[in-house]
């Protein structure tokens, strides 16, 4: 005689079996995660979220393959914790691999559940966030789990452009795998737990000959410093996942928003004349942006993205009277600010993403050119700096562009001038705009008469003089309409936040196209 479960009864089993889907089937597992330094997936979510925000989906789905002993090993969750929750009160939705179960790795059911959580967020017009910590492709499940990555692709890049997309790195991803994230508009790395490569050091070294430990060949710091895969880098989870918290308090919920403002007690018409000790008036003489940044945005406070990545360009998100920017800036400490293949990426995928996500773009120039090589040239540096002014042409947000020193040559234009777009130019008294230094003019165009000349140095001398004072004088470009007004450096701030309060309502017409054709 079968006796019927009252409702009590059930609801007890509903919670043991919910308890046990959480604790996962090793108990061991959890131990083995904490040994080495990592926290479980539900541990991260919750470090994310705000406090009991999160709502988990088909947190008891299993999978249905067989073979290779598949069919007595079918946990619940099937290795990723989907769902969503709120960042500052801001819904936000997050998968997060669970390295506990098949070791993270991706097989049909764990794929559906992340193409579940991807659709919603897109359909819901909110961020997504991966936790990314697995093995791979199921390999006993061969090419459905394969599969189940294209589905995963195919969404990044659908999606692209519409809801902001984030990548937490905080375990092994290797192979394909690595292709999310790099799809995806950020990627968090944490030291010596994460690593991203396409082939192992196994691999590499059976092709190759090279022998290469893991971090060596896709670590956090490879791929802050080498590679620009990753845009931010952090020792521990928690101060990963808190910096991502701050990152989606500074983006929109999607593209048809604004970021987020929020009161500044920072006075928008505060001076900023400490900016003349900071920047040098000889325009050989180096010093570091950041000082400048710092001065002008809310309270000095400002995030950084890909900060030890092509140092000589910098791409900042801060705020300005409590609205959020996007900064482009020559960095004179490093290359003395000139722009060169990384740079000009790194600057591009900038100004694109804020682009995307309706964040308005300062520039602040400094800069001497274009490195010149043979490695440059041979790298492709004529197809990365059109990245740059495809990247500038094409954005539609609002653009102000400050010229501090010198603004040199094709880096000037590319450097969001009047002519590619910029709303706003503004110039301090220091600005020398021209096609190259009055060196390098002189030395073109008075070539034959300095080697003919009795004193070639002295000769030489006049010219630059004469040149500099012609065509370089600091009123030069504001003479032509190039540049909108020459300003007290003091006033940089204020001038910024009154422009881009003009421009808050900015309306741009674009051509009706499939899409542009970018030099990729």
């Amino acid at each position: 005689m079968t006796v019927e479960r009252t409702l009590h009864e059930r609801t007890a089993e509903l919670r043991s079996v919910k308890a046990s889907a959480r604790q996962g089937p090793d108990p061991a597992a959890t131990a083995r995660q904490h040994a080495k330094g990592k926290l479980t997936a539900h541990e991260r979510i919750e470090l994310l979220l705000d406090k009991g925000s999160f709502v988990e989906i088909e947190a008891l789905r299993r999978h249905r393959a067989t073979g290779f002993g598949l069919e007595h090993r079918s946990p619940h969750s099937d290795g990723v914790v989907c769902g969503w929750g709120t960042v500052y009160g801001r819904t936000v939705f997050v998968y997060a691999h669970d390295f506990r179960i098949f070791g993270g790795a991706l097989g049909e059911a764990h794929a559906e559940k992340i193409h579940k959580v991807m659709d919603m967020a897109a359909a819901a017009g909110a961020p997504l966030v991966s936790m990314n910590d697995g093995a791979g492709a199921r390999i006993q499940e061969g090419v459905t789990a394969l599969a189940g990555y294209g589905g995963i692709f195919r969404r990044n890049s659908r999606f692209s452009g519409v809801i902001p997309q984030i990548s937490v790195m905080l375990g092994p991803c290797a192979g394909g795998a690595a292709y999310s994230p790099a799809l995806t508009d950020f990627v968090f790395m944490v030291r010596d737990t994460a690593q991203m490569f396409i082939t192992g050091p196994d691999v590499v070294h059976a092709v190759t000959g090279e022998r290469v430990t893991l971090n060596g060949l896709g670590g956090a710091d490879v791929h802050a410093e080498l590679s620009g895969v990753s845009s931010f880098t952090y020792d521990d989870e928690q101060s990963c996942l808190e910096d991502v918290r701050y990152l989606l308090s500074l983006l929109p919920a999607n593209n048809n928003e604004l970021p987020p403002a929020r009161p500044s007690s920072d006075p928008p018409d505060r001076r900023t004349d400490s900016l003349l000790a900071v920047v040098p008036a000889d325009p050989s003489r180096a010093y570091d942006m950041r000082a400048v940044i710092e001065e002008i945005v809310d309270d000095g406070e400002m995030m950084e993205v890909q900060a030890t990545w092509a140092t000589n360009v910098l791409c900042v998100f801060a705020r300005l009277a409590g609205h959020v920017v996007g900064v482009v800036a020559n960095q004179p400490a490093s290359l003395a600010g000139a722009l060169d293949i990384s740079a000009s990426e790194k600057a591009a995928r900038f100004v694109q993403t804020c682009d995307s996500f309706n964040i308005p773009l300062v520039t602040l120039v400094d800069v001497p050119g274009f490195l010149p090589g043979v490695h440059q040239e041979h790298g492709g540096i004529i197809r990365y700096g059109a990245k740059l002014v495809y990247a500038y042409c094409t954005a539609t947000v609002p653009r102000v562009q400050v010229i501090l020193r010198k603004a040199y040559g094709g880096a000037y234009i590319v450097m969001d001038s009047r002519s590619i777009g910029a709303d706003v130019s503004l110039a301090w008294p220091t600005n020398e705009i021209a096609v190259m230094g009055a060196e390098g003019a002189a030395d073109v165009i008075f070539r034959r008469e300095i080697a003919a000349a009795d004193d070639p140095a002295a000769t030489r001398a006049q010219r630059i003089k004469e040149y500099r004072a012609e065509l370089m004088h600091p009123y030069y470009a504001a003479e032509r309409g190039l540049v909108d007004d020459v300003i007290d450096p003091g006033e940089t701030r204020s001038r910024l936040v009154s422009a881009l309060a003009m421009l808050r309502t900015k309306h741009a017409d674009v051509p009706v196209r499939k899409h542009g054709n970018p030099p990729v």
